[in-house]
């Protein structure tokens, strides 16, 4: 039989290459999305094929904009002609103090981490379906309990959470949709102030790693399958409301 194949959106580095090792190691074929991390996407690409040949690609797309977001899942189905599992991991991350928003924070930060997923979601589903496949979904512990100053941020993950419930009523019983929230996995790139305090509120009193994600969904695509329109907090605790002591 052929490899399963999967796509991962914004796959050329952080949590997303890592969970495309995972997923490779598993004997998945890999489709690498990417924005404009060319480079980093390429390297992925002649990693994973340098271990099994001909074993991934890397697209790229703007998930700001539909059309290209159509055009993705398109080329993803003519890859191999197969898809098995979509993670829509991709994802803008920025605050936008109340009364300072503007159109292009609409943009970026709904498109990117609801918009997109959505239409992925929708074009993929038939050949998924055909293949008994599955979608995950990677929110963040801030879906339910909002970051100041990140309302935008956050409004678009809590959409996301209910699209991964509402997309496995309506896609069952052939098709499988989960999600991941992580917690303090790896801080974002532009910095994050209160790193301490988050960490105090973990009951591990740790950071997670990448790979803790990787195996999450790793395990939610292959190895459950009676599980269905479920997120997962890979969050050290946090999620408890832990305060410390």
């Amino acid at each position: 039989m052929a490899n399963p194949v999967a796509l991962i959106t914004g796959a050329a580095r952080r949590l997303g290459a890592e969970t495309a090792r995972k997923l490779h190691q598993r004997g998945m074929h890999l489709i690498i999305h990417y924005r404009n991390s060319a480079g980093e996407a390429d390297a992925l690409v002649e990693e994973l094929n340098q271990i099994r040949p001909q074993s991934a690609c890397a697209l790229q797309a703007d998930l700001d904009s539909p059309d290209q977001v159509r055009a993705l899942a398109n080329t993803a189905v003519q890859k191999w002609g197969r898809l098995d599992l979509l993670v829509n991991n991709a994802s803008s991350f920025y605050p936008t103090p109340m009364g300072s928003s503007t159109d292009e924070d609409w943009t970026r930060l709904i498109n990117s981490n609801l918009r997109a997923p959505y239409i992925l979601t929708e074009s993929l589903a038939p050949i998924l379906a055909e293949h008994k496949g599955c979608i995950i979904n990677i929110i963040d512990v801030y879906a339910e309990k909002p970051l100041a100053q990140h309302t935008l941020y956050c409004m678009a993950k809590a959409g996301l959470a209910m699209l991964t419930r509402s997309s496995a009523r309506e896609l069952g019983p052939d098709v499988r949709v989960n999600g991941v929230s992580p917690g303090p996995i790896l801080w974002p790139e532009q910095g994050q102030d209160n790193q301490s305090s988050i960490i105090a509120a973990t009951a591990l009193k740790r950071c997670g790693a990448p790979t803790d994600i990787a195996a999450m969904v790793t395990f939610l695509a292959l190895d459950a399958p009676y599980v269905t329109g479920q997120i997962v907090a890979v969050d050290g605790g946090r999620s408890l409301g832990f305060q410390g002591g």
